[in-house]
């Protein structure tokens, strides 16, 4: 990506940037979400174990010390850390880096060192101008455009990959289009999904089993538009197919158009919530070769609009065993990303693992020595072994306040057969609060 492997990377875990490329689009009525802001915001610390020992992470705030020393003594060669002078748990990492001034003096004295952030936006674009560093990837414009679901059905389309029935909603006559044909599905006993351009995390997405409640969204839509005088839309309205699994592959391509596959997960949604994956997907190997084959073609689609580097692609496995190859395309790094140097570290040849997210009911701030009291022999102590490696210790205390308040463990559970990581899975939930 950068020409050097010796190249070092400012790594900006900017989550949901979704929300910034969703910006003056219309799609969905929307609720607030910000309940969550503040532990989404705290996953810039899965960075940690994606960067390198040359390299640097911008953080919110500094990682719990015992963490760290885990992490040490475990042989992960941490980066340099920069915190912002002040975390504002409503903002990004990206915004509150944009206030300080000194960080951005300290990231523009790196030599020769490029931005990596999660994902482009133009929030990113001022950032990396600010610090006087060249980006990693392709201009914002163009991270937008690859990432929008408009744009998946189009890449699909066009490469002949296989796809639920659907339609792009441009317009308000567009969508008049869209919802005439989801009407008729519905009238087949079929249920339809109505999705922003720019929806993630379950965000944005609308399931719909009756035609009351698909007029009653319509309706919405068309005050909003007349109160407004804004026609555009950014929608993509498609039949809810059934599927026995999800999945979620990588590949990346280069600067060059060149392209390399990189893995296949299963991924673990709940509520149209991504909440995991388990490792290795278990597909037979033409199932993985016509993944391979349509990643090499959204490349190429990819590659002549401009776009390289991570891309991450949502699939599922239908109940006939086919693939549907293109569910949407995430032209960023993906949960999937942060836990391949894990993987690679800690896991030998025939091992199982999980990578998944454990929500918590504290009353008050956990602190990581007291997590290791509590999770005290299932936590992992090397490659090969059985035990959970935390990769994201700061959406613990993310949310904290006066009064009792959720937060999030995300860890990779490593063992060597699904059996001993479900009796692992299972003890690591009965001993956390």
């Amino acid at each position: 990506m950068t020409g050097s492997p010796h190249t070092p990377l400012v790594f900006v875990g900017n989550f949901e940037v979704e929300d910034q490329w969703a910006e003056g689009e219309n799609g969905l009525p929307r609720v607030d979400f910000s309940a969550t802001a503040a532990i989404v915001n705290r996953m810039d610390e899965f960075a940690l174990l994606l960067a390198g020992p040359s390299d640097h992470v911008v953080l919110k705030e500094a990682p719990d010390e015992d963490y760290l020393a885990h992490l040490d003594a475990l042989g992960v060669p941490l980066p340099h850390l920069h915190t912002v002078v002040r975390n504002d748990p409503a903002r990004t990492v990206t915004l509150d880096a944009l206030d300080d001034e000194r960080l951005l003096a300290r990231l523009a004295a790196l030599d020769g060192a490029m931005i990596a952030p999660h994902g482009t936006s133009v929030l990113e674009e001022r950032m990396a101008a600010a610090a006087r560093l060249p980006l990693i990837t392709p201009p914002a414009a163009v991270c937008k455009a690859a990432n929008s679901k408009i744009y998946s059905r189009r890449a699909a389309e066009e490469t002949g990959l296989r796809q639920a029935a659907g339609w792009t909603a441009g317009s308000l006559s567009e969508l008049e289009v869209a919802l005439d044909e989801a009407r008729s599905l519905l009238s087949r006993d079929r249920t339809v999904v109505v999705k922003d351009a720019f929806g993630v995390s379950g965000k944005g997405i609308s399931v719909i089993a009756d035609v009351r409640k698909l007029d009653r969204l319509h309706t919405m839509i068309r005050r909003r538009a007349a109160r407004t005088g804004d026609e555009t839309l950014a929608l993509v309205v498609e039949e809810w197919v059934a599927k026995v699994a999800d999945l979620n592959y990588q590949f990346t391509v280069g600067p060059d158009g060149s392209a390399h596959f990189d893995f296949v997960k299963e991924a673990i949604i709940e509520a149209g919530v991504h909440k995991g994956h388990r490792i290795p997907a278990e597909l037979v190997p033409e199932q993985v070769a016509e993944l391979e084959d349509a990643a090499h073609r959204l490349a190429k689609v990819l590659a002549r609009d401009r776009f390289y580097g991570v891309v991450g692609v949502d699939a599922m496995v239908a109940p006939d065993g086919g693939l549907y190859p293109v569910i949407e395309i995430n032209a960023r790094n993906n949960m999937s990303t942060y836990q391949l140097p894990a993987q690679e570290r800690f896991m030998e040849p025939g091992q199982v693992a999980l990578a998944r997210q454990y929500p918590l009911n504290l009353d008050e701030r956990l602190s990581y020595r007291d997590l290791r009291r509590r999770l005290a022999g299932r936590l992992l102590d090397g490659r090969g072994g059985t035990g959970l490696l935390v990769n994201n210790f700061a959406t613990v205390n993310a949310a904290a306040r006066d009064a009792s308040f959720g937060g999030r463990l995300y860890g990779l559970l490593i063992a060597d057969d699904r059996a001993a990581l479900a009796a692992l899975d299972n003890e690591i939930v009965r001993r956390l609060p």
